[in-house]
Formats: C-alpha cells, structure tokens, sequence
C-alpha cells in the first residue's frame, strides 16, 4: 500500500470504529456480558494491530516521539479494535438462539442518565438495576418512563441465548 493510500486507509478505520462504536453501545445494554470483555476485546486487538503495522503507521505520519505512538495507538484501538468488537457484538446478537424467554425481575436500584448538552428535546433516560442470575445489569429505558421511575417495580422482558453464548434482552416492558 502506498502512502497515500494509507493516509485514506487510516482515517477511514477511524471512523468506521468511532461509528460502529455507537451501535455496538446499543447492542451492549441489550447484551448480559461483563464489560470486561468488550474492553478486552478492543485492547488486545489494538495492540496486536500496533505491533503488525506500526512501521506502516510511522512511514505515513510525519509525527516523532510520544505523540506519534499516542496518535498511533489511537487509531489502532478505536479503530480496529472497536471493528473486531463491534463484529463479535452484533455477531452474537443477531445470530441469536431464537428460541425466546420470558422472565420477570425485581429491580434493586434506579437512576437515569443525564440530559445531554445542548441537544433540543434530549431528556433524562431512567435506569434501572436488576439482578439477573447473579450479575447486576443496567437497563436503559426512553426518557418517557422517566417521570414515572419511582412507581415501577419489576422489568419484564424475553431472552434469547447469544451466538456467543451471551443472553440477548429484548422487548423490555416496566411493571
């Protein structure tokens, strides 16, 4: 690959990650995983991709010293590492059992998310804190529900096994 191609090529693995980035954040409150492995997942990728192409990276940038291997480690983790986990996200999530479960939990804590600046119509999201088999999950609702967060004591909603292995919640209802 040229230089110029690889200062088109670099850009463009930075916003497709910083882009998939968004959805797989919806896929991952939908998800019963540890975050631990999402995060994992970005990490290793990244620094593998530092360590097999950083020499590409170097002759493309006219950076030196610390900001060169900040800059490069940037585009690596966001980039190809958000790419793998996004793909491993929706993987799991859209090739999901599709055999369907409905389950009903106690919800245990409640807040919300707050408004976002300077966004018209942008209101506060309750969440809400349940124990499901054993892990505490954050369940994020539309700002609608916010007014009545306090009165609501169960979440009902179906499972689906993952193609991961990893539960998949969908139709959530407040109770």
């Amino acid at each position: 690959m040229t230089q110029k191609q690889r200062k088109i090529f670099y850009p463009t693995i930075f916003f497709l990650g910083a882009i998939l980035m968004i959805f797989q954040i919806k896929i991952y409150r939908n998800t019963i995983i540890d975050l631990i492995i999402p995060i994992g997942i970005i990490i290793v990728i990244g620094i593998i991709a530092f360590i097999l192409d950083f020499k590409n990276y170097k002759k493309t940038y006219d950076y030196n010293g610390i900001g060169l291997y900040l800059y490069s480690i940037m585009h690596y983790i966001i980039g190809f590492g958000f790419i793998v986990c996004s793909i491993f996200m929706l993987t799991n999530y859209y090739f999901a059992d599709q055999n369907v479960k409905t389950e009903s939990y106690k919800i245990i804590d409640r807040t919300w998310l707050p408004e976002r600046v300077g966004k018209t119509g942008s209101e506060k999201q309750p969440v809400f804190t349940i124990k499901y088999k054993g892990k505490r999950k954050e369940l994020v609702f539309y700002s609608q529900f916010y007014e009545k967060m306090n009165s609501y004591n169960t979440v009902e909603f179906e499972t689906r096994k993952g193609f991961f292995g990893f539960d998949i919640l969908e139709n959530k209802k407040l109770n």
